[in-house]
């Protein structure tokens, strides 16, 4: 399995992967918030991403104050940079949006480790699942959410999968 800690993978990805390897590495973003343990998470990575689709970085952080200044310190500067700390789901959570000249970036901070957050827990079924099902069952991802479909909708529909979408693919094993 791909090594998603580590974001080498994107420079002989697609091309939009290749353009988000350019892009973070022009940041810095993962020099800048290593000791946030920060990890690409979301469909860039798993090549089910649509041309709108933003880059998500999840971290782990214990001391919000701190983690927003941080980010604010680094990307203060850019288009539409937005920060706020709220909770999300029952965990305090500190999320930054900014805009850069290929795509939007959201960095996203919870003191949970970035391994088990449920982006990367997500991203990891959905790789595994596409491995299995292959191609053609990639393509209809990509085509249910051009349609506007969120990405664990899509694979809860192509699955079969009732309830909670978000739950319940965290629920299969592969």
């Amino acid at each position: 399995m791909k090594d998603f800690r580590n974001t080498e993978y994107l420079k002989s990805g697609n091309n939009r992967q290749r353009k988000a390897y350019t892009e973070l590495n022009e940041l810095k973003i993962f020099e800048s918030l290593k000791k946030y343990n920060p990890i690409l998470a979301g469909t860039v990575p798993i090549e089910i991403d649509l041309p709108e689709s933003d880059l998500d970085i999840i971290c782990e952080c214990e001391n919000h104050p701190e983690f927003s200044k941080v980010i604010s310190e680094l990307f203060l500067g850019k288009t539409d940079f937005n920060i706020d700390t709220y909770d999300w789901n029952g965990t305090e959570s500190t999320i930054a949006k900014f805009k850069t000249t290929e795509f939007e970036i959201e960095i996203f901070g919870q003191n949970i480790p970035t391994e088990k957050q449920n982006a990367y827990r997500h991203m990891i079924v959905e790789y595994k699942i596409l491995n299995q099902k292959g191609a053609e069952f990639k393509s209809e991802i990509v085509k249910l959410k051009s349609e506007g479909l969120k990405t664990e909708l899509a694979f809860a529909k192509l699955l079969g999968l009732n309830g909670n979408a978000y739950e319940e693919l965290l629920k299969i094993k592969i």
